[in-house]
């Protein structure tokens, strides 16, 4: 006899379609989540039973679910199919996704972590990634292209049609973190001796206009760009007025080789939507729109924020192989074990002074602590500027002075009270003065080498995010111990 199974909560998928998604995302996804633990649990349970209609009740049990889960992802934005996939173990991973509709995958592997797509992909017949291009820009299609190994981006791009295939080479061409690589090839292109009323009739018969169109590009005969057209002068100026008389002609643009990080700052400086990319004739080949630069602001601060405690992309999926995330974390381990090895030995060189002063030993780390504190606040300054261009050699020079003069205020106020606090509790004023004294002066040696590792590094061609973190821990902790017991063994013992 089939058991009575209850139905799958649905009962709300309409009001949550209609209400802005961001707001229900976390409830979403659990209800998803909740969805495939159910359906792993009751067909396990149903294939331990007994009895004929046992593979006949798993079948609806199963069907029941796919049907419930697959109703559920077509309510929800690509971006929220990629953070609900991003958040499921591979087993039910690749369960939720061969329950997204094929016209809609594409759109969600570009908003997914570039580990997830790739083991997505990776799972896909060449044929299906190919059918995935019929739903995709150029510039998306090559993004989804250049995430594959090289082995499956080969049989990917053998498949697309000539015209495709030339595209999306183009794009691939242009090295990771320039403007070429940031751009959309879809734009639209206007000459400067027409009329505003010709425009609009060009608009008219395109009927559909690439997203975050507020301007259009004018061009002369040779495609050389002569300025911009917004979309505000076009509706409101005279129909009979000339291209050329409401055109700004001094645009912003980029070059194909521009660092993607100058178009980033010149986004946020001039509050852009979107700008022309030139290449070295100075004629257009494509646009770079705000919603890359996001995605690119967004992809730099992830990866900076994990490789300042030694982590890679691949780390980003929470269900990656536990021994191959355990090899790629021995390195960053390696290093901090040195350090922390080396500041052991500055502590074991002055034994007998914490031997014979017990109190040293409670007191050292809060210098060491404080310290790097200080270094860490004067390198995220430094790393800030390095990513923006802003750090001239004058520029670097007050920059120094100024963190020095910073943390040695701060040393000598918070020197202040921690002497106050020492003497309160130890009742000796010589070592309230030492630890004064100490955390004053390694506070000043971190914001110096806060200061100038960033720069040292960027200059050696090194990530200044991933090595400033190293250099700090290891120079407060056995600068701030040697400091301390130093002074404490010469006024102290």
């Amino acid at each position: 006899m089939t058991p009575d199974l209850p139905p799958p909560d649905l009962h709300d998928d309409a009001d949550a379609a209609a209400r802005p998604h961001h707001h229900h995302l976390e409830q979403a996804r659990a209800q998803v989540i909740q969805l495939l633990s159910r359906q792993s649990v009751e067909k396990e349970l149903l294939l331990r039973s007994e009895g004929r209609n046992s593979d006949v009740v798993a079948q609806l049990v199963a069907r029941q679910h796919q049907t419930a889960l697959e109703q559920r992802l077509s309510l929800f934005h690509p971006a929220d199919i990629a953070f609900v996939l991003e958040a499921l173990a591979p087993e039910a991973r690749d369960l939720a996704w061969t329950l997204v509709r094929p016209s809609r995958r594409g759109a969600v592997l570009l908003e997914t972590s570039d580990t997830v797509r790739r083991a997505l992909v990776l799972n896909m017949p060449p044929e299906e990634v190919v059918a995935l291009a019929g739903s995709l820009d150029t510039d998306d299609l090559a993004d989804l292209v250049s995430s594959l190994p090289e082995e499956a981006r080969q049989q990917v791009l053998e498949r697309l049609d000539s015209a495709d295939q030339a595209e999306v080479r183009s794009m691939l061409s242009f090295p990771e973190g320039t403007a070429g690589s940031m751009m959309d090839l879809d734009f639209i292109a206007v000459r400067e001796d027409t009329t505003l009323e010709a425009v609009q009739r060009l608009l008219r018969r395109r009927k559909l206009l690439p997203a975050h169109t507020n301007q259009l590009f004018v061009v002369d005969r040779g495609n050389q760009l002569r300025g911009l057209l917004p979309l505000a002068k076009l509706l409101l100026g005279d129909p009979e007025g000339q291209v050329s008389e409401v055109m700004n002609p001094r645009p912003v643009y980029f070059y194909t080789d521009d660092p993607s990080r100058e178009a980033v700052a010149a986004f946020e400086k001039y509050d852009l939507i979107s700008a022309p990319v030139l290449n070295l004739h100075r004629q257009v080949v494509g646009r770079v729109t705000v919603d890359a630069v996001l995605d690119e602001v967004r992809e730099r601060a992830q990866t900076e924020g994990l490789r300042q405690v030694g982590l890679t992309e691949e780390d980003e999926d929470l269900f990656a192989p536990v021994v191959a995330s355990a090899k790629r974390r021995w390195p960053w381990l390696a290093i901090n074990l040195a350090t922390a090895f080396f500041a052991s030995r500055v502590i074991g060189a002055f034994e007998s002074i914490i031997a014979t002063l017990v109190a040293l030993a409670a007191l050292m780390p809060i210098v060491a602590s404080i310290g790097g504190n200080t270094g860490n606040q004067s390198a995220a300054l430094v790393i800030r500027g390095l990513a923006l261009d802003q750090l001239s050699n004058d520029q670097l020079r007050r920059i120094l002075r100024r963190e020095l003069s910073i943390s040695a205020m701060n040393g000598a106020l918070w020197g202040g009270v921690l002497a106050l606090s020492t003497l309160l509790l130890y009742h000796q004023l010589p070592l309230a003065a030492v630890i004064a004294v100490a955390l004053m002066l390694n506070m000043c040696v971190a914001a110096l080498v806060g200061v100038l590792a960033p720069v040292l590094l960027h200059r050696m061609g090194r990530d200044p995010a991933m090595g400033s973190s190293i250099i700090l821990t290891a120079t407060t902790d056995s600068m701030g111990f040697f400091i301390f017991l130093g002074l404490a063994a010469v006024f102290l013992v």
